[in-house]
């Protein structure tokens, strides 16, 4: 009977184990700063005038939450442009607040679908990551041919939807249906920025995370600079 008991206790222990040890493992599904490369497509001037399906200040605040949170996290990335000096003109200039041209290499391409671009295909491939986070202008044309290139060549590939837009709310609905009906997974800025924050107790980019959505977080932002001016008191 003891030696039934011990058996027993000991099963247990084991399973509380390994469901601790299970509790810790984060899910591989997850973006890290170090498993994914971003790419950052034609957040250009001409191409967000007719953009309706979201407001430009939230599409500019937005875009500089993935632009700075890459930055912080020192993610991977390119930067692309279609067509900047004939037609769409320059990058949103919350991109270069964090990707200046004097010391970023901005691929500007000629073809809508930068994965058929020989330079961005080139820079995005040799990042060796099987990850890949797009965001962009426009949703249904630029993004979606990256988005489902990639996806075709086995990458995991994930949208970051109100950092992307289109000329109206249905086509940009419907490309992103048309992108997750094919694989891709769907986030947000701000999620994209917390997801590889995680944990407000790595101090290291507490600072530069905080002071980022304080600047672009809209009312997240201010609740912030809320809570850090209470805590003074």
């Amino acid at each position: 009977m003891k030696k039934m008991f011990q058996t027993a206790a000991a099963i247990f222990m084991a399973v509380i184990t390994t469901v601790s040890v299970n509790a810790q493992k984060p899910s591989p599904d997850l973006l890290t700063p170090t498993n994914h490369a971003l790419v950052l497509i034609d957040h250009e001037s001409q191409m967000a005038f007719p953009v309706k399906s979201i407001s430009i200040d939230e599409l500019r605040n937005n875009s500089a939450l993935v632009a700075g949170g890459s930055k912080i996290f020192n993610v991977p990335t390119l930067v692309t442009t279609v067509a900047e000096k004939s037609f769409s003109g320059p990058l949103f200039p919350e991109i270069t607040t964090f990707y200046p041209a004097s010391s970023t290499k901005i691929i500007d391409r000629t073809t809508m679908n930068a994965w058929e671009d020989v330079n961005a295909h080139k820079v995005i491939t040799g990042f060796g990551k099987k990850k890949l986070v797009i965001a962009g202008l426009w949703t249904s044309v630029c993004i979606v041919g990256p988005v489902l290139s990639a996806i075709s060549e086995g990458y995991d590939v994930y949208v970051i939807t109100d950092a992307s837009a289109d000329l109206s709310k249905e086509a940009h609905e419907v490309a992103i249906q048309r992108m997750i009906k094919a694989g891709a997974t769907p986030i947000t800025a701000t999620q994209y920025v917390l997801e590889l924050q995680r944990d407000w107790a790595r101090s290291s980019t507490y600072g530069p995370v905080t002071d980022l959505f304080k600047k672009y977080g809209g009312a997240y932002g201010i609740g912030i600079q809320y809570a850090h001016e209470m805590l003074k008191h």
